[in-house]
């Protein structure tokens, strides 16, 4: 279990990072403002969606196709818990190592869609406070890693439990293998 958790964590965490890396390069801060979010969720999706082929491959490569759902979900949640720490480091680096003040683009953003949008001054001035204060926090690295947390390892957390509801049923995308041994023993 321990190597498809490390194979399969740390591969959903490269292609998230790539991904996001190659995004951000290519559409510059137009990709970090705010009204970009769902692009960034889209990628964790589709990065996590390695939760669900490494418990496949658990379930069908090492325990002859069954699985029961706590143990899927336990796979999963380990395969998340590695990209999550990987999306968090390389987060970190990209923080440390670009000219990029994250917390200032994405707040001049928000203010900007605001204005755009008409909305009154004095809901205008209550979101300026509130993104300062969430800026102040921002400067926190220990704040700063939940707050990076708390955006992938919910959605890992949705993948490993459908991942671990699907396939704790033995006829849901059987192995080839199993499949043949499955109909020998009938």
């Amino acid at each position: 279990m321990k190597k498809i958790v490390a194979v399969f964590g740390i591969l959903a965490g490269l292609i998230n990072a790539a991904i996001a890396m190659l995004l951000t390069t290519l559409a510059g801060d137009d990709m970090i403002h705010a009204n970009s979010e769902w692009v960034g969720y889209l990628v964790m999706i589709i990065a996590l969606s390695m939760i669900f082929v490494g418990v496949k491959q658990y379930r069908d490569k090492h325990l002859g196709g069954v699985i029961k759902f706590g143990k899927a979900f336990l796979v999963g949640l380990y395969i998340a818990l590695v990209a999550s720490a990987l999306y968090v480091g390389s987060w970190e680096v990209y923080l440390q190592t670009s000219d990029v003040d994250f917390i200032e683009t994405y707040s001049t953003s928000i203010i900007e869609n605001m204005k755009a949008e008409g909305e009154p001054e004095a809901e205008i001035q209550a979101m300026q406070e509130q993104l300062q204060f969430y800026a102040d926090i921002y400067e926190n690295t220990f704040f700063r890693i939940l707050m990076t947390l708390s955006e992938i390892l919910p959605v890992g957390l949705i993948i490993a439990l459908i991942s671990a509801a699907l396939l704790r049923k033995s006829s849901f995308m059987p192995d080839e293998e199993n499949i043949n041994t499955q109909a020998t023993a009938t």
